[in-house]
């Protein structure tokens, strides 16, 4: 990376890091870009050249959410269940305690936020649904055996199959933050959802290979 290109990120960085302290600090509603200008030492103007919208501020790495998803079903190794890659990878996430899955002292305030603001909630439903979408791109692309059979109903497998696998990934994530939002120890939390995570995942694997021929997914143990 060049000096332009890493005087850029560490811009985006500052502006990404001032607008968190004072959402975290007053609400994401009560705080204006212009706040978040002189906080950050920069024109309201330059904020806007890097965020385009006040939500981009708060959800700074809305891209990498997105695409995460598709990017494991993409780079998986051939023949490879889909349901299985993310499977693993939300395990290994969970076992190593990954920060965003909110399990560090001030995820609490950050999902809080959340809560208070409509604003956030509709736009964490719009990343869910994009991350869905570029799942379903990606199975499309490069589909398990099963998902290039035609369907009598005209319905696309790959998106079907994808709203399986995203929405089994949102409803983990979303049990981990009511846990926590309810005062459960994240560490009995993360083990709690990582057990029931492991067990309905593989329910998704099994289905989707049934009859088919297929070898049996392979398995990771369940991080207890």
């Amino acid at each position: 990376m060049g000096l332009r290109e890493t005087k850029k990120q560490q811009t985006r960085t500052a502006i990404a890091d001032a607008a968190l302290a004072l959402f975290l600090e007053h609400g994401f509603d009560r705080v204006t870009v212009a706040e978040v200008a002189r906080h950050a030492g920069v024109s309201t103007n330059t904020v806007f050249n890097y965020f385009p919208t006040k939500e981009d501020l708060f959800f700074d790495r809305q891209a990498e959410a997105e695409s995460r998803l598709a990017t494991l079903v993409r780079d998986r190794v051939p023949g490879t269940c889909p349901v299985e890659v993310v499977r693993d990878d939300l395990l290994t996430a969970l076992r190593r305690n990954e920060p965003m899955l909110g399990l560090h002292p001030g995820a609490l305030r950050f999902w809080q936020v959340i809560h208070d603001s409509p604003a956030l909630r509709a736009r964490e439903r719009e990343i869910g649904e994009h991350a869905e979408a570029a799942l379903a791109a990606a199975l499309a692309d490069h589909p398990p055996t099963i998902a290039t059979t035609p369907d009598d109903t005209g319905l696309s497998m790959p998106a079907l199959l994808a709203g399986a696998i995203a929405g089994t990934h949102r409803a983990a994530l979303r049990e981990l933050r009511r846990r926590i939002m309810s005062g459960e120890p994240p560490a009995r939390a993360r083990d709690a959802v990582a057990s029931a995570a492991f067990r309905a995942f593989d329910l998704l694997c099994a289905g989707l290979h049934a009859d088919t021929g297929e070898p049996a997914p392979r398995e990771q143990q369940s991080p207890q």
